[in-house]
C-alpha cells in the first residue's frame, strides 16, 4: 500500500513540474440578424490534418466563451456550431498567447431542421431542445475501454460506487442502445461489457413515456435516460468476451458475452458462472464478478441480489454458487415496427450461517433474543420477456409486451433460539428444523395502442394490461418451543404445510388529449383494475403410526379470498413551453373489496369501500439550457389486504400470533418532492439540491402486544402525522491541465422521520434523523493513472417519546481508495481499498474491518488475450457483521462471508466487424 501512494505522488508532483503556462481564449457569440446572444454554443479547435478536437466550451447564457489550454505552435481551426445555424471557422496558424475573438455572428441555416450536421465536423457536444449530445469521437479513453470508462468522461455524468448514473444531477434509470434495450432497461450489462469504440454518439434526454415519445409531449418524470448509437462500419460484426477462471480455496468463475450486429438485426448471448457470490454478470476489466468496491453493485443489489423484469433472485447472505445464461434479440421484422426479445435462466445455490442478538424495548422491562442458524436453499428461475411495436401509419400504432417467469426453489435450516429478560432469566426457548419446497409461475402482458389526429396536439391511447401470479409451496416444520415464566404448554410441531397463492389482475387506462390554447391542453383519463387472489394452507401434523402427515390441524388451516375494484376518472390541464412547463390531474378514486375467509368451519366475509381523492401534478421551470427547477406533488392511498382485514388468528408462527382488524382504513400520504440543479459545460462544474417527503394523513402500523413469555399477539390499525422526507446537496467540478484531469465532488443528505407504533397498548413516537455527508476526489494522469480516494460518514439519532428508551445514537465511517495503473504497456495494476468502522456494534461483534482487493493483468497477442491475477480481501478481514436500529429493536446480525482467495484467469477478445474495414483509434481530446 505505500508503495502506492509513493508512486501515485511521485507522478503527481513531477507532472506538476513539467506543466507549461497555459494561454486564455474568449469571445461571445450571436445572432447575426437579431443580435441576440446565443447560449449553448459548441466553441472548438481541432487540428486541420486529421480534425482531432484539442479543447472545447460551451457558450453561457450571454453567448460567452472562455477557455485555456496548452500554447499551440501549428495551424489550428476554430469553429463554431449550433443547431439552425451554419457553422463558422476561422484558420490560425498559430496560438500562442491570449486571444479575444470579439464577437462572431452566426448566419441561420438556409435549410432550418431541428440540427444541422457537416460530415467530420461533428462538434464534441450538441445542445438541442430536450437532449444533450456528446460526440464519443472526441472524447479520450483507451482503446480496450468500455462504455462505462467513455461515459465517465462524459461532462456532467457521475457514476457513483454503487453504479448508479446521474447526468447534471439528474438520475439515469434507462440505458437504451440504438433505442432498445440491451438485456434490460437498466443498461448495466451494456456499460459493463460494450466496447466504447463501437459507440458514435451519446444522447441524453429526459425519460419519456410511450405516450409522451409518441405525442412529442414533455417529459412528467425527473429522470434521465441516455441512449448509445452505434457507429454503423460497427454496426456490423461480432464482438465479444470469454473469460475462465480458478483459485484458491476451489474458488472459479467464468463468462461469456457473444455479440452479432447486422444494422437493425441484433443478437447477444451471455452466460455465467462462479462460486464467488456474484449472482449478476459483469466483465469488469479490472476485478471481472469480483465484489466490494468499483464492482460492487454491478447489475445486482448491495447484498448480491438483482432483479429481471421485476422479479427479485439471490440477495441471501453466505456464499452463493451461482449459473446464469441469457439472450437477448432485436430486429425489425415489419418496415418501422422493432421488436426485441430477452429470455434468461438463473441457478443459485447458497450456504450460510447466522448469528443474531437482539435487544427488544418494552415498556413491561427489555428483553434480549440470541440466535443461531445455518441454511442451505436453491433457486431455478427462467425469465421471458418481449416488446414489439406493429406501425400502421404514421399517426397509429400497437405496442405488445408480453413477460413470463417462471421459478423454482428449495430451503432447508435449522435454527436454535433463547430470549432473556434484563435479569438473564430465560423466557423462551426454541428449535427448530425446516424444510420446504416452492414454485411459482407469472404471466403478464401490456397492450397499448395510440393515434394521433390530424389537429396538432390532439391525441388518443389506451392500454390494457393483465398479470398472473400462481405459487404453490410445501414446508415441513420439526419444532419445539418451550415458555419459562407460565403454565403455559410447549409448543411442538411435527407437521407438513402446503400453502398457495394465485393472483389475476386485469385492468385498461384511456386517455384522451385535446388541444386548448396558447400550448394548453386538456386530458382526460378512465382507469379501471379488477383484481382477485386466493391464498389459503393446509397442514397436517405427523402420525407416528401411520408414519405419514394424516392428522389435519384445523387451528392452522384456512382459506382466504379476495376482489377487488378500482375505477378511478380523472381531468387535468397541462402546458409546455419553452420555459415553463406544468401539468395536473385530478380525481376520485373508488375502491371496493369483497373478502372472506374459511377458518375452523366459520366462513367470515367483510366488504369494505374505500374512497380518496387522487392528484398527480408537477411544474418545471428551465432558467437556461442547464439550470432548471422541478416540483412535483402527489395524493395516494394504499388499501389493506385481506389478512390484515379479516378478524382471524394466524397461528403459523408459535412465537407471534397475528389477527386482523376489520375497522382498519387504508393508508393516505402526500407525497411532494423538488429539485433545483445547474451544470455550466464552459467551466465543468455543476450543483444542486433536493428535497422531498411522504406526509400520512394516516398509516397502517403494527400493534404488538407480549405476556410474560415475550410471546406476540400482532393485529394493525392506523396512526396519523407520521412522515418520512429527505434533503440533499451536491457539487462537483471537473478541470483538466495537460496530461493532468482532476474530479471534486461534495454530496451532504439528510434524512427525517417521524414514526408511530403500538406496544403492549402504549402509543410511542420516534424521531429519527441521519447525516451522510461524503466527499471524493479523482486524479487522472493521462491514460497511465488513476486514483479516487472517497470518504462517507453517517450519524443515525433517534428520540422516542412516550417510551422505555429516549434516544439510541451510532454513527459510521468509511474510507475507500481505488487505485488503476495502466503502466507499463499491456499491464493493469487495480487495487480497491476500504475501512469501515461502526461505532455501535454490540460486543462480540468486530467494530471494524478493512476490505483489499487487487488484481494484476497483462494483455497479449495484439489485446486479445489477458491474462489476470486477482486477490480478494488480501488482508482477510472481511467480515458481515450490521447493526439495524428501529423504533422497538436494535438488531445484530452476522452471517458467513467470502474470505480471501486467489484467482488466475484468461480472457479472450472477438472483434470482427465489417469486412475490410481498417482499425480506428480514439481521437485524442484535451479534457
Amino acid at each position: 500500500m505505500p508503495k502506492i501512494v509513493f508512486t501515485t505522488v511521485l507522478l503527481f508532483l513531477c507532472s506538476l513540474l513539467s506543466a507549461q503556462k497555459t494561454i486564455q481564449i474568449k469571445g461571445k457569440i450571436i445572432d447575426e440578424e437579431s443580435k441576440v446572444p446565443i447560449e449553448s454554443a459548441t466553441v472548438y479547435l481541432t487540428n486541420p490534418k486529421d480534425s482531432t478536437v484539442i479543447e472545447y466550451s460551451i457558450t453561457n447564457k450571454m453567448g460567452v466563451f472562455d477557455f485555456k489550454l496548452k500554447k499551440i505552435a501549428q495551424p489550428v481551426i476554430l469553429k463554431v456550431s449550433f443547431i439552425t445555424y451554419q457553422d463558422h471557422k476561422l484558420e490560425l496558424k498559430e496560438l500562442t498567447k491570449d486571444h479575444d475573438f470579439g464577437t462572431i455572428a452566426l448566419k441561420s441555416a438556409i435549410n432550418t431542421l431541428d440540427e444541422v450536421v457537416v460530415k467530420n465536423e461533428t462538434p464534441p457536444i450538441r445542445i438541442k431542445k430536450d437532449t444533450v449530445e456528446f460526440n464519443a469521437a472526441s472524447f479520450k479513453v483507451r482503446p480496450d475501454a468500455n462504455v462505462e470508462t467513455l461515459l465517465k468522461q462524459l461532462p456532467g455524468v457521475e457514476i457513483d460506487a454503487d453504479g448508479k448514473i446521474t447526468v447534471n444531477g439528474k438520475e439515469v434509470n434507462q440505458i437504451l442502445v440504438n433505442g432498445k434495450p440491451f438485456f434490460d432497461k437498466d443498461g448495466k450489462v451494456a456499460l459493463q461489457n460494450l466496447p466504447s469504440n463501437i459507440i458514435n454518439k451519446v444522447q441524453v434526454s429526459d425519460t419519456k413515456t410511450k405516450e409522451e415519445q409518441k405525442t412529442g409531449s414533455a417529459a412528467t418524470s425527473n429522470n434521465a435516460s441516455i441512449n448509445l448509437t452505434i457507429d454503423e462500419k460497427k454496426n456490423k460484426g461480432w464482438f465479444g468476451k470469454v473469460m475462465a477462471g480458478g483459485g484458491s480455496d476451489k474458488r472459479y468463475e467464468s463468462s461469456t458475452l457473444i455479440n452479432y450486429f447486422n444494422n437493425k438485426r441484433k443478437v447477444s448471448v451471455l452466460a455465467s458462472s462462479n462460486n464467488i457470490n456474484a449472482t449478476g454478470f459483469s466483465m469488469d476489466e479490472i476485478f471481472d464478478n469480483m465484489g466490494g468496491g468499483r464492482n460492487s453493485s454491478i447489475w445486482m443489489s448491495d447484498n448480491g441480489g438483482f432483479s429481471i423484469n421485476g422479479r427479485r433472485f439471490g440477495g441471501n447472505n453466505g456464499i452463493t454458487h451461482s449459473n446464469l445464461a441469457g439472450v437477448n434479440y432485436a430486429d425489425e421484422w415489419l418496415k418501422d415496427s422493432p421488436m426485441s426479445m430477452n429470455y434468461f435462466f438463473n441457478d443459485l445455490q447458497t450456504r450460510n450461517e447466522n448469528r443474531t442478538k437482539q435487544l427488544n424495548f418494552l415498556p413491561s422491562g427489555n428483553y434480549e433474543t440470541e440466535s443461531w442458524s445455518n441454511y442451505k436453499n436453491s433457486a431455478t428461475a427462467h425469465n421471458a420477456s418481449g416488446e414489439f411495436e406493429i406501425v400502421i401509419d404514421s399517426t397509429m400504432s400497437f405496442v405488445f409486451e408480453p413477460k413470463w417467469s417462471r421459478s423454482l426453489g428449495q430451503n432447508k435450516s435449522n435454527a436454535t433460539q433463547q430470549s432473556r429478560d434484563a435479569l438473564t432469566q430465560l423466557l423462551n426457548e426454541s428449535t427448530s428444523d425446516n424444510y420446504s419446497e416452492n414454485t411459482s409461475d407469472i404471466f403478464g402482458n401490456t397492450l397499448s395502442f395510440s393515434k394521433s389526429f390530424a389537429k396538432k396536439g390532439r391525441y388518443l391511447s389506451i392500454v390494457f394490461s393483465n398479470e398472473h401470479q400462481k405459487e404453490d409451496a410445501t414446508n415441513f416444520v420439526n419444532s419445539r418451543t418451550q415458555f419459562f415464566q407460565n403454565v403455559q404448554p410447549d409448543d411442538v410441531r411435527n407437521q407438513r404445510n402446503s400453502t398457495y397463492n394465485k393472483y389475476n389482475q386485469y385492468s385498461y387506462d384511456v386517455n384522451y388529449y385535446e388541444p386548448l390554447r396558447d400550448s394548453i391542453r386538456l386530458k382526460t383519463s378512465i382507469y379501471q383494475e379488477f383484481a382477485n387472489s386466493k391464498n389459503g394452507r393446509s397442514s397436517f401434523e405427523y402420525d407416528a403410526i401411520n408414519q405419514d402427515y394424516t392428522n389435519a390441524n384445523d387451528f392452522l388451516n384456512n382459506a382466504y379470498a379476495s376482489k377487488e375494484q378500482t375505477f378511478r376518472p380523472t381531468a387535468g390541464l397541462s402546458s409546455e413551453k419553452a420555459k415553463f412547463n406544468w401539468s395536473f390531474d385530478l380525481g376520485p378514486q373508488w375502491t371496493k373489496m369483497n373478502n372472506a375467509v374459511d377458518y375452523l368451519g366459520i366462513n367470515t366475509q367483510l366488504q369494505k369501500n374505500f374512497f380518496t381523492p387522487y392528484v398527480e401534478s408537477y411544474i418545471s421551470y428551465r432558467f437556461t439550457k442547464s439550470r432548471n427547477f422541478w416540483l412535483s406533488y402527489n395524493y395516494q392511498n394504499e388499501v389493506p389486504n385481506a389478512s390484515q382485514l379479516l378478524p382471524v388468528e394466524d397461528l403459523s408462527n408459535p412465537l407471534n400470533t397475528v389477527i386482523g382488524n376489520a375497522n382498519l382504513d387504508a393508508s393516505r400520504r402526500h407525497g411532494v418532492y423538488l429539485n433545483f440543479r445547474d451544470f455550466d459545460y464552459a467551466t465543468r462544474s455543476g450543483y444542486g439540491m433536493y428535497s422531498g417527503g411522504n406526509f400520512y394523513d394516516t398509516q397502517i402500523v403494527s400493534a404488538t402486544a407480549y405476556d410474560a413469555n415475550r410471546k406476540r399477539t400482532t393485529t394493525y390499525t392506523n396512526v396519523a402525522g407520521t412522515y418520512n422526507s429527505w434533503f440533499g446537496l451536491y457539487w462537483n467540478k471537473s478541470y483538466k491541465k495537460e496530461a493532468h484531469k482532476f474530479r471534486y465532488e461534495l454530496r451532504m443528505a439528510t434524512n427525517f422521520g417521524l414514526s408511530k407504533g403500538i406496544t403492549d397498548g402504549n402509543v410511542y413516537k420516534a424521531q429519527s434523523v441521519s447525516l451522510n455527508p461524503r466527499v471524493s476526489f479523482t486524479y487522472e494522469y493521462g491514460e497511465k493513472l488513476i486514483v479516487n480516494p472517497s470518504y462517507q460518514y453517517t450519524r443515525n439519532i433517534t428520540d422516542y417519546t412516550n417510551y422505555v428508551v429516549e434516544s439510541a445514537a451510532n454513527y459510521l465511517h468509511r474510507f475507500n481508495l481505488q487505485t488503476t495503473l495502466y503502466w507499463p504497456k499491456n499491464w493493469v495494476f487495480g487495487n480497491d481499498f476500504g475501512y469501515t468502522y461502526n461505532s455501535n456494534i454490540a460486543d462480540g461483534f468486530k467494530k471494524d474491518f478493512y476490505l483489499w482487493n487487487t488484481s494484476l493483468s497483462y494483455s497479449f497477442w495484439n489485446k486479445k488475450f489477458t491474462a489476470k491475477v486477482k486477490v480478494y480481501d488480501l488482508l482477510n478481514q472481511n467480515q458481515n457483521a450490521t447493526r439495524t436500529i428501529t423504533a422497538t429493536t436494535i438488531r445484530d446480525e452476522q452471517n458467513v462471508v467470502l474470505k480471501r482467495y486467489v484467482m488466475f484467469s484468461l480472457t479472450y477478445k472477438l472483434d470482427k466487424f465489417g469486412a475490410g474495414e481498417k482499425k480506428e483509434s480514439r481521437r485524442f481530446m484535451m479534457y
